[in-house]
Order: C-alpha cells, then sequence, then structure tokens
C-alpha cells in the first residue's frame, strides 16, 4: 500500500488536504472517493481502515478533509453542506484531470448525504455507498441547536460539537434546509449499497428506511449489527471496506491484477518507511498482501506479523503434506487443522542437553484430523508432518546472502 499526499485547491482557493492510498500493487483499477462524517476529518480511523479495506479490492481512494476541518485550509462556518458537496466535486475534477476520474463515491454520515448530491450532480459515477447517512441533511442540527439563539443578534457564535469548538453563522444554519435528499436519491440513476447500524444512537436506522425506499433500483441494504455511528470498534470498519470493495466490484469491468516486478526473485517486501510505520506490502508475481507489528508493538495491525507469517507457511506446507500422503494412500483423511505457535523458549525449560543454557527459538504445532482414520494412520500422518519441505528448511541450517541493488 502507498500512500501520497495531495493538496488540492478548491473553486474558492481554498487548499483541502488529501490522502491517495494506492493498492498493493500500486496500478489501481479505479478510484473512489471516501467524505467523511460532520467534524470529523480524513485522519479518524473508521476512514482510514474503510479505504485500507477497499484497496485490497483495486481500488484507489482519495480521502480528504472538508474546508475548515482536519488540516484543509479556511473556516468551519464555511463547511456548510453545500459547501461539503462542492469541495467533493472539485475533488472529483483535480482526481479527474490528474489521475483518472473516480468511479465511486463513499460517504460516512453526513458525507453520506454529500455523495449522494454530488453523485446527481457527477456522470462519472457508477456507484455510491453510504454508511450511517440521514435521510434529512437538517438533522445534523440536533447537535448544537441549543447553543444558536443569539446567532440572529450577534451574527456568528461558538458552539460545542462533540467537546470541540465550532464557530458557526447564519449562513452555516440556514444551508441545512435547503436539500430535500429523498427527492435527490428518487432521482439517482446509480447502484446504491445503504449501510447503517440498527443501534446508531446519532443517526436513527429510520434514516436508512427512508433513503432505501426513495432509491431506485440496483440498491442494497446492509445491517451493521452492533456497530456504533462512528464505526469505533475496527472489525466494523473493516467489514464495512470489505462489503462495499466486494459489492462495488459487479459495477465495475473486471481488469488484470497488474503487479510490480519482483526483479525476478519469488517475491517482493516494501516499506515506506516515512508514510507506513511498519505496514509492508508483499508481492508474489501472482498475489498481493500486507505484514505489519499488532498495536501493542507499536504497529497499526493492517496484517499478520512476520513471524505469524513463518507460522502459515509452516501449517499450510504441513496441512499440503498430508493430504498429498494420504491421497496416495488412499487414506480416509477429510480435512486437516495445524496449530501453530512460535516462542522463544530457554534450553533449560526444554530439558535440553547443551554446552551452555540458553534461549531458543521454540515453534509448537498441533494437529487434528478428520475422517475415518485408525491410531496407526494417525501416528504416521503425524511422522509425515515434521517432513514437510517448509519444517525442514527452518530446522536446517540456512545460508543467508544479501545484496544491494542499485536504484
Amino acid at each position: 500500500m502507498k500512500r501520497t499526499k495531495l493538496k488540492i485547491t478548491n473553486r474558492k482557493g481554498i487548499e483541502l488536504n488529501a490522502q491517495l492510498e494506492l493498492p498493493a500493487n500500486q496500478k489501481p483499477n479505479e478510484y473512489a472517493i471516501f467524505a467523511h462524517c460532520f467534524t470529523c476529518s480524513s485522519s479518524l480511523n473508521a476512514v482510514r481502515y474503510i479505504s485500507r479495506a477497499l484497496t485490497q479490492d483495486g481500488f484507489a481512494v482519495v480521502r480528504f478533509d472538508f474546508t475548515g476541518l482536519g488540516k484543509s485550509e479556511g473556516d468551519f462556518a464555511d463547511s456548510h453542506f453545500s459547501a461539503n458537496v462542492e469541495d467533493l466535486i472539485d475533488v472529483h475534477e483535480y482526481m479527474t484531470q490528474n489521475f483518472k476520474a473516480p468511479a465511486l463515491l463513499v460517504g460516512h454520515s453526513l458525507g453520506g448525504a454529500a455523495v449522494l448530491v454530488a453523485a446527481s450532480k457527477l456522470e462519472a459515477i457508477k456507484a455510491v455507498a453510504t454508511v450511517g447517512a440521514p435521510s434529512k441533511v437538517s438533522h445534523v442540527k440536533h447537535l448544537f441547536s441549543h447553543q444558536i439563539e443569539d446567532i440572529p443578534q450577534k451574527g456568528e457564535v461558538e458552539v460545542n460539537i462533540g467537546g470541540r469548538p465550532f464557530v458557526i453563522n447564519q449562513d452555516f444554519i440556514s444551508e441545512f434546509n435547503k436539500t430535500n435528499l429523498p427527492e435527490i436519491v428518487k432521482g439517482l440513476r446509480t447502484p446504491l449499497l445503504i449501510m447503517h447500524s440498527p443501534l446508531d444512537q446519532i443517526v436513527d436506522i429510520e434514516n436508512a428506511k427512508e433513503l432505501y425506499l426513495n432509491a431506485n433500483h440496483p440498491k442494497s441494504f446492509i445491517s451493521l449489527d452492533n456497530a456504533d455511528h462512528l464505526l469505533v470498534q475496527e472489525k466494523d470498519s473493516h467489514y464495512v471496506g470489505d462489503v462495499i470493495g466486494t459489492w462495488a466490484k459487479r459495477y465495475f469491468p473486471i481488469s488484470e491484477n497488474e503487479m510490480l516486478t519482483t526483479e525476478g526473485e519469488q517475491l517482493v517486501g516494501h516499506l515506506n518507511v516515512i508514510e507506513d510505520n511498519f505496514t509492508t506490502t508483499i508481492q508474489t508475481r501472482h498475489h498481493s498482501f500486507m505484514a505489519d507489528e499488532p498495536a501493542s508493538s507499536g504497529g497499526d495491525n493492517f496484517g499478520p506479523s512476520p513471524y505469524e507469517y513463518l507460522n502459515a507457511a509452516l501449517a499450510a506446507c504441513t496441512a499440503m503434506t498430508l493430504k498429498m500422503y494420504a491421497e496416495r494412500k488412499q487414506w480416509d483423511l477429510k480435512e486437516v487443522f495445524v496449530y501453530v505457535s512460535h516462542s522463544r523458549k530457554h534450553s533449560e525449560d526444554l530439558k535440553l542437553d547443551v554446552d551452555k543454557p540458553k534461549y531458543l527459538d521454540h515453534i509448537n504445532k498441533k494437529i487434528k484430523f478428520l475422517g475415518n482414520l485408525d491410531g496407526q494412520q494417525k501416528e504416521k500422518l503425524r511422522d509425515i508432518a515434521s517432513r514437510c519441505p517448509v519444517q525442514k528448511t527452518i530446522a536446517n541450517e540456512v545460508i543467508f546472502e544479501t545484496e544491494l541493488l542499485e536504484n
């Protein structure tokens, strides 16, 4: 995965902060734009996780901060709903001129309402997905309705939204009453996916119902059971991204996943030290995947750790070796479970007789068979499990050669 920082100037001359997330092979099939929730920013964990998940399906994702929010320039009072829609269209135009016209719009909460309006104005859009979107733009006024009585007299006031202070004016308030979202959705002729939690306490599930009933087919609804409005749980964000990516691919032509060159080797690992923390993209000739460190070790937990991949290689090789042996013997082996853990243990704890006590790498492997096998067959398979090629490689002395390549 590669991330590129963008500075996009909107129609009012305000510089918007944006990030372009690319797939692991850095060759996207399609482009998408993500619109964040009201008073949020593009750095919200849910935005990052959903964008990252979409890149796994070949999308490049632009996530940006609306005017006056995050790292974008401008005042929050100028970040009314119509301005949000304009920002979306301006970002779309920038991407069209400099990369490729984004064909997928994804919006969270009020950002979901914004992408619905933007989609009605952009011909290039092939699919739209919303998460926790309101059916009325004016819905957000309840967040600060008790704080705006003085606006007519003072012109502008400072309100507290989600524990943060924002300055708003009368234009900001009146903008929320100008958009008839159900009518816009009724006229939309774009495939639409509506995702909403039945437990959402910020935007009630009835909003999703109204949007869905007014939408035209093809339309889909996914219930985000047990999720909260902001998708605080990481698993909820990953689920949303996975579902959107799978759903959207139905409306885009299937493209060959062109990979970066491995320079003639079996695979390549790439880490952008400045931008990606520990998140490392790994590519073989035909596949791409990620490695990372868990949050407890300072990573972002976007993929298995290096040792988990080592365990995975051993588990996969063991299972495949057992399958081949059982088939050759025509034994009734139906399923194999291989459980693997790596740790460091002291030679004394392992009761090993060594010249000098020391810590050693220890790999524990447990195997479970399903099938009509007798005890003698299981013992033989247990013996065969230790003969898989990967285990032999790990157990044997390995010679490493490290060569520096010129840029």
